[in-house]
């Protein structure tokens, strides 16, 4: 009941508040903001203290949150503009579907498999109208046809969220339609790739050097050191999962297209393996998107973008900055 809540908060006269950044804090942050002298957005991961304790409980939790306030300890998490967040949530839902999409095309290749019959052009108009002559057994003709009906249902869903997705970015201010023309500015990268990056980051002026852009994105390796010996791990895989997985995506484009980046990623490969070699590519490519945007200079301007630090990866940097 928001007037109660509403009511409640205003009993308390002067009050300051901690809203951990789990998946439905905006709405309450909104209703409490216009009463509340401050309001902090808690980074829920990096609130170490609640989550190693051993007696848990809300009563516990809202306590020891309360000192961290009083002590001005709260380590806080970024909050996207409502700008920000329509865009985020126009390129996540483009990305739901994108992958519906390979989900039903990868399904209907595996009957087709089964009749050895699987064609390179079987999603284009004259691969879709040869299905509805092909000798399927009962059971398959009937999981084909639903499957192509899901397939053609869901490529008008993606048509319709680019549709809106540029009609988000006509509408962007003037510094987000920078930051989107120098992203272009680098061969290879697409429009798809562009605005996930910057729906992702929301804001490159957070972070301080490319590491905290790198570490956000969850491509650093971790690092073990013993007996004097430092012995590298698998990438964290922390923050934004939409970030690292179009920026693999976009290393392997460049690796095949692009002379320049295929050198460096065949340089990494004899030391490193394949995929190790190529997620070190996508943070090199994070690295020089973070170098443009920052420098404001395009593609042209900079030099191959590389993060200080070896080739298996960087140090593991100080705690990324993130976003819910």
């Amino acid at each position: 009941d928001e007037p109660a809540m509403v009511e409640f908060f205003e009993s308390l006269g002067a009050f300051r508040a901690v809203v951990e950044a789990t998946a439905s804090y905006e709405w309450f942050v909104r209703l409490v903001e216009p009463l509340a002298e401050k309001v902090l957005l808690a980074h829920p991961k990096r609130l170490r203290v609640i989550a190693e304790s051993t007696r848990k409980s809300d009563r516990l939790d809202a306590f020891v949150v309360a000192e961290c306030l009083a002590r001005d300890m709260i380590p806080t998490s970024y909050r996207p503009t409502p700008r920000q967040r329509d865009h985020r949530r126009l390129v996540r839902q483009r990305d739901s579907v994108q992958r519906r999409i390979t989900s039903v095309k990868n399904r209907m290749r595996r009957i087709m498999s089964h009749y050895n019959a699987d064609r390179r052009d079987l999603f284009s108009q004259a691969g879709l109208a040869s299905l509805k002559d092909f000798g399927f057994s009962p059971a398959d003709r009937f999981a084909i046809s639903q499957m192509a009906g899901e397939f053609a249902f869901h490529r008008e869903q993606l048509h319709e969220a680019n549709r809106q997705l540029k009609t988000c970015t006509r509408a962007a201010p003037l510094r987000e339609a920078q930051l989107r023309e120098l992203l272009h500015s680098i061969p290879g990268v697409g429009f798809v790739t562009a605005e996930v990056v910057l729906a992702e980051i929301a804001d490159i002026d957070r972070f301080d050097s490319q590491k905290q852009v790198v570490s956000y994105a969850g491509l650093s390796p971790g690092q073990r050191e013993s007996d004097g010996r430092l012995k590298e791990l698998h990438i964290e895989k922390t923050g934004s999962k939409h970030l690292r997985w179009i920026l693999v995506e976009a290393a392997w484009r460049l690796v095949r297209h692009s002379p320049r980046w295929r050198a460096i990623y065949e340089n990494l490969k004899r030391r490193l393996r394949a995929k190790k070699a190529i997620v070190a590519v996508a943070r090199r490519l994070l690295c020089l998107m973070t170098a443009i945007m920052k420098s404001g200079q395009p593609d042209s301007a900079l030099h191959t973008g590389n993060c200080s630090g070896s080739a298996n990866g960087d140090r593991p940097a100080r705690p990324p900055v993130t976003s819910p």
